[in-house]
């Protein structure tokens, strides 16, 4: 086999970033209507051997306003032939996306024993590494798709793998799953992948640091220090520098402004004849789980710790990453959108002028582009986003958890064993801290079980969460000012009144989603990029869903958001 050195896949790994972003880019100026749709594509019909669609008339329109008869209507367009040709014409769209070579990061050829890839629940040595006889059961099930050699993967101490089989699944609308690109991950012998690990050291070290704390606390101040002195760390920075005033915020635009933590994880949320106050469950401050050895290798192997979390008795606002770490481990998937949405429509925040129930003179939405439309999109959404990471999880990345790399940075430190791993990592002050902290290098867990049984690359909260947040975003004015904006208290028992710069639809969006998703960076068990690329991920799953739901309607609305890079997109 011929080898690619280092050097060179972290330049391919840059061309393939670059690509994904182009080729995604692409696909967002794509015009679709629902006119264009039906009779653009009548040799679809055709070509499946079928039926000769009849040509519109003209004169559709008029008719419409002259004929009020049901029937005429049913009759006149043809009903089942138009619905079949509304059919082909997705169909024919979704063909049409690229189909794309997927490519990893090689880590699973080049190293012996599969040390740089997932492998949590099935059986592993002392020093954690899997058993490889095990490990190609997953490989084999995965190449074939086969049920009976998905049921013949060998596990250890019974916990089970998470849908390894949702990346075959196919949907009826949007994008397939293979129809989307993700680049390969971060190496661990390279320096962006140090920097990952060390951010979740630094993490998992200021769990219990109020967000209003971040400018002046020294525990802060000592993470952005050595942040800065890394080679290849790509989080927030503020001047090319990381700040202890931005630190660990979100990439995206909005997300530098205002509290650490979304107004959407504040406000009260309006849920038909209740009102849902946003105190949350959150766990016990300075404690952190899988730190020495012995449970650590139980939960690599299988053990199910789950429900063990020792737990505040009294509901607070989040205030710090532990208490957004135990929000994220008890959430429903797509439930702080669907309470963003309802927040929105419970302030009266204005929609697009490209939603037809704003421009219409006589009817107002309801079915159609009103609160039922949007809520149930908005969940809608979230099941074709998972299915599309779920297949780069499985079938192409399968990226070893955050948990799983601390490992061999214990047993490398500890001489147990010697691994291609970075230097900057063994070497990072953060790593020392954990060391003096709990006399191991462990990365130290928000949750008892650690990550949850699947593949860390990519992230399907992030995923999620740029699918649903891109729905609300082409939707709502994203322009539109929050009244009334608020923050905890030291203690997170109350709301407090917010005084600084205005806060936008827009930007505490885009918040939320970075929130989301670097909640689960925060309890150890997932990476910079599975946050930062996933989101662009589920944005192309909304986008391509949108494109499909303008071409169904009767009306012609036009959806226009901001894309988390900042990009006009307009559908």
């Amino acid at each position: 086999m011929t080898r690619t050195s280092t050097p060179e896949k972290a330049a391919q790994a840059e061309t393939m970033c670059e690509v994904s972003d182009k080729a995604h880019q692409r696909l967002y100026d794509v015009a679709l209507n629902r006119r264009t749709l039906l009779c653009s594509l009548g040799t679809g019909a055709v070509a499946l051997g079928a039926i000769a669609l009849p040509a519109r008339d003209a004169r559709a329109d008029d008719d419409l306003l002259v004929v009020p008869d049901a029937r005429s209507v049913l009759s006149r367009d043809n009903r089942v032939l138009e619905s079949f040709r509304y059919r082909v014409g997705a169909a024919t769209l979704a063909a049409g996306r690229p189909l794309f070579t997927h490519q990893s990061n090689g880590e699973e050829e080049d190293y012996p024993g599969f040390i740089a890839n997932y492998s949590k629940a099935l059986p592993h040595d002392e020093l954690g590494l899997v058993d490889p006889s095990a490990y190609r059961s997953l490989l084999k099930a995965l190449r074939t798709g086969r049920n009976r050699d998905f049921d013949k993967i060998e596990l250890g101490l019974g916990r089970r793998l998470t849908s390894a089989q949702a990346g075959l699944a196919f949907d009826l609308e949007g994008c397939d799953s293979h129809h989307t690109t993700f680049p390969p991950a971060p190496r661990m012998d390279g320096p962006e992948h140090s920097g990952e690990a060390v951010e979740l050291y630094w993490m998992a070290l200021c769990r219990d640091v109020p967000f209003s704390d971040f400018s002046r606390s020294s525990l802060v101040s000592q993470a952005a220090d050595d942040l800065n002195r890394l080679s290849d760390y790509r989080g927030r920075k503020t001047a090319g520098s990381v700040s202890p005033t931005t630190i660990f915020r979100g990439l995206e635009s909005g997300c530098e402004d205002g509290p650490f933590v979304s107004q959407f994880l504040y406000r009260d949320v309006p849920y038909g004849a209740q009102r849902i106050l946003q105190r949350c469950v959150t766990a016990q401050p300075g404690i952190d789980y899988m730190t020495d050895h012995a449970s650590w290798l139980n939960v690599q192997n299988g053990a199910d710790p789950r429900g063990t979390d020792v737990l505040d008795p009294f509901p607070r606002y989040l205030r710090n990453f532990r208490d957004l770490a135990t929000w994220v481990h008890n959430d429903a998937l797509y439930q702080a959108y669907l309470n963003a949405c309802l927040i929105l429509f419970g302030l009266g925040a204005p929609f697009k002028p490209g939603i037809p129930s704003v421009v219409s003179r006589s009817c107002e939405g309801f079915v159609d582009w009103g609160p039922p439309h949007l809520l149930a999109l908005v969940c809608e959404v979230s099941t074709r986003a998972l299915k599309v990471v779920w297949f780069h999880k499985w079938f192409v990345h399968r990226r070893m958890r955050p948990e799983a790399f601390g490992g061999l940075v214990h047993n490398y430190l500890t001489g147990a064993a010697r691994y291609p791993i970075d230097p900057e990592v063994l070497s990072s002050a953060a790593v020392d801290a954990v060391r003096r902290k709990h006399g191991t290098f462990f990365l130290p867990q928000a949750f008892p079980e650690g990550s949850p049984t699947h593949p860390s690359y990519g992230s399907g909260h992030a995923t999620v969460a740029g699918a649903c947040v891109t729905i609300l975003k082409a939707w709502f004015d994203e322009s539109w000012v929050l009244p009334d904006p608020v923050e905890p208290s030291a203690d997170g028992t109350v709301p407090l009144p917010y005084t600084g710069p205005a806060l936008t639809v827009g930007g505490e969006l885009q918040k939320l989603a970075a929130n989301i998703a670097i909640g689960r960076n925060a309890a150890g068990i997932h990476w910079l990029t599975d946050y930062h690329r996933s989101l662009r991920l589920g944005e192309y799953v909304a986008q391509t869903i949108l494109e499909e739901q303008k071409a169904s309607y009767n009306q012609s609305p036009t959806f226009q958001f901001t894309s988390f890079d900042g990009n006009e997109v307009t559908i």
